[in-house]
C-alpha cells in the first residue's frame, strides 16, 4: 500500500491512543518537498524544546512515490522506508528516545510495551521483524579489544590515523610491504625495529621530537594495521606494488582533537561504503540513536552499536562503544599489550 499523508495519520492515531507511552504524541512535522524541509526541521526543533527535550526531533519528508524519509535537521537523512509499519516504528522510536533520553534499556522496554516486535526490533538495531531469539551478551571487557585505544585516540595518542587493510579470504596484506609503500624507513623495517627501540634512544628525547614522523604496523584479527600521524610526500607512489598487496577492504579512522573532528571511512572493493554520505564524522553518534542510515549499507554497524550499548550499559564513552562495535562487526583489533610493552613494530618515515 502506498503511504500518503492520510494513511500515515490514520495509522498513527490508534497506535498513539492505544499506548500510555505515546499518549498525546502526534505525528512529526511533515514536508512534501526538499524546499519545505528547513521549515519542517524548525517546527520539529520547536516541538522538542516545548517538551523540554534536547533532541531536535524527527522531521518526515513524504515522496510522491510513498517513500517516507526521516530527517534530524534539514539535511541529515536517517531513514527511508516504504513499509507503513516500519514508518510507524521509526516515529515511535524517535518519540520514545525524546522521552527517555539516552537510556537504551528503558527505550527498549518502552517500545516493547507498545509492541513486542518493536521491542525486539529496537534491541536488534535493525528494521526487520526477524526474531532471532535471545542474543547472548559478549561477556567480556570491551576495553580488552579495540576499544582500549578509543579514549586516547580522541587526543591523537598514540596516533592521529588508525588504518586497517584486509585482502580476500586466504590472503594477507603484507604489513612490512604496506609500511614501506607508505614511506617507512627500509632499514628499520628490515631490522624489525619495535616501538620501544625508538623510545629508548636518548632516553626517549629523540622519539619525543620525531614521533609525528613515525608509524606502527602489524597484523591482528585478520587485518593489517598501520598507525601514523601524517604520511610523507610520495607515499603509495608505486601504484603497481600497492595494487599487488591485494587489498579489498580498508577502514580509516582519523582524529583532529584541536577541531574535535573524528572520521570513519570504509572502502570495500574499490568503493566507499557510505550511502552517499561521504566520509562520516563520528561525533554524530549519540547513544540510543543509529549512527547510519537505517536499512542502508552500514546498517550492520547500527546493529553492532546497539548490541554494544545493551551489552555494556556501564560504558558511558560513546567512542568506546563505537570502537567495540567496529571490533564485533568487522573484526578490527589492535594488540593492547604489544603497544603497552612497546613490542609493536615501528619505524620513522624515511628521510628525503
Amino acid at each position: 500500500m502506498k503511504i500518503t499523508e492520510s494513511t500515515l495519520a490514520e495509522a498513527w492515531q490508534p497506535t498513539a491512543a492505544g499506548s500510555a507511552v505515546l499518549h498525546g504524541v502526534g505525528l512529526p512535522p511533515l514536508a512534501f518537498s526538499e524546499d519545505e524541509l528547513e521549515e519542517c526541521a524548525d517546527r520539529a526543533r520547536e516541538a522538542a524544546e516545548a517538551d523540554g527535550a534536547e533532541d531536535e526531533g524527527l522531521c518526515l519528508l513524504l515522496d510522491p512515490d510513498g517513500t517516507v524519509r526521516g530527517y534530524h535537521g534539514p539535511y541529515r537523512e536517517v531513514s527511508a522506508v516504504r513499509d507503513l509499519d516500519q514508518a510507524l516504528y521509526l516515529i515511535a522510536e524517535a518519540a520514545v528516545r525524546q522521552r527517555v533520553g539516552g537510556d537504551v534499556a528503558e527505550a527498549a522496554d518502552a517500545l516493547e510495551r507498545i509492541d513486542p516486535a518493536w521491542g525486539r526490533r529496537f534491541r536488534s538495531g535493525g528494521l526487520d521483524d526477524t526474531d532471532t531469539g535471545t542474543v547472548e551478551g559478549c561477556g567480556r571487557d570491551p576495553l580488552e579489544g579495540l576499544a582500549w585505544i578509543a579514549g586516547s585516540w580522541r587526543q591523537q595518542d598514540p596516533y592521529t590515523n588508525l588504518t586497517f587493510f584486509r585482502a580476500a579470504p586466504g590472503r594477507t596484506v603484507d604489513a612490512k610491504q604496506l609500511a614501506l609503500l607508505s614511506g617507512a624507513d627500509p632499514a628499520q623495517v628490515a631490522a624489525g625495529t619495535r616501538l620501544k627501540d625508538l623510545q629508548a634512544v636518548d632516553n626517549g628525547r629523540t622519539y619525543w621530537d620525531r614521533q609525528w614522523k613515525s608509524c606502527c604496523y602489524g597484523q591482528a584479527g585478520g587485518w593489517t594495521y598501520l598507525l601514523y600521524h601524517e604520511t610523507p610526500p610520495g607515499a603509495y607512489a608505486d601504484k603497481e606494488a600497492y595494487a599487488a598487496l591485494g587489498i579489498e577492504e580498508s577502514v580509516w579512522l582519523s582524529a583532529t582533537s584541536a577541531k574535535a573532528i573524528y572520521t570513519f571511512d570504509y572502502v570495500r572493493d574499490g568503493r566507499r561504503v557510505d550511502d552517499d554520505w561521504g566520509v562520516l564524522e563520528l561525533i554524530w553518534y549519540e547513544r540510543g540513536r543509529a549512527p547510519y542510515l537505517r536499512g542502508g549499507e552500514l546498517d550492520f554497524l547500527n546493529r553492532a552499536v546497539r548490541r554494544a550499548e545493551l551489552d555494556h550499559p556501564d560504558v558511558t564513552d560513546t567512542f568506546q562503544l563505537y570502537f567495540h562495535a567496529l571490533e564485533e562487526s568487522l573484526g578490527l583489533r589492535l594488540p593492547r599489550q604489544d603497544f603497552a610493552e612497546g613490542e609493536v613494530r615501528a619505524a620513522y618515515w624515511a628521510e628525503g
